[in-house]
């Protein structure tokens, strides 16, 4: 004999995980929006500013990619609560195809990340080399 107890019914908790779902995914697109307008008004600011535009330009893409690999983490997790629910063939195989998309971009943003930041870094550790000292005509 076989009991079975439902807590919650399947179409109910469809409903629950799609509005969860909606949420998390424009998080993320909150989070890719506002890094974007920062982003630009940073770029504009440092335009206007004129020096150490290449230091400076590096610094906001940098930035702009922390906040761009958030938001597709935030997206992803949508896509995957979204196939949460008794999935069907089609939705396992739109998310496989997603998941490696994403995974993808995070990847390479990532890697575009840490190169920048040691870019950053080595014109850091130059710039004091390249300055005169105190004292010593320039």
């Amino acid at each position: 004999m076989i009991v079975s107890v439902e807590l919650l019914p399947e179409s109910t908790l469809r409903d629950a995980i799609g509005v969860v779902v909606r949420l998390v995914e424009a998080a993320g697109a909150v989070i890719i929006f506002l890094g974007a307008a920062w982003a630009f008004v940073q770029f504009v600011k440092a335009g206007l500013r004129g020096r150490d535009r290449v230091a400076g330009f590096n610094r906001i893409r940098l930035s702009l990619g922390r906040f761009l690999v958030l938001g597709l983490e935030f997206q992803l997790a949508g896509d995957v609560l979204r196939t949460a629910v008794a999935p069907s063939f089609t939705e396992i195989g739109q998310l496989a195809a997603i998941a490696a998309i994403r995974t993808a971009l995070n990847y390479f943003l990532g890697r575009e990340i840490a190169q920048e930041r040691a870019e950053i870094a080595r014109g850091e550790e130059a710039a004091p080399l390249e300055r005169p000292a105190k004292g010593t005509p320039s």
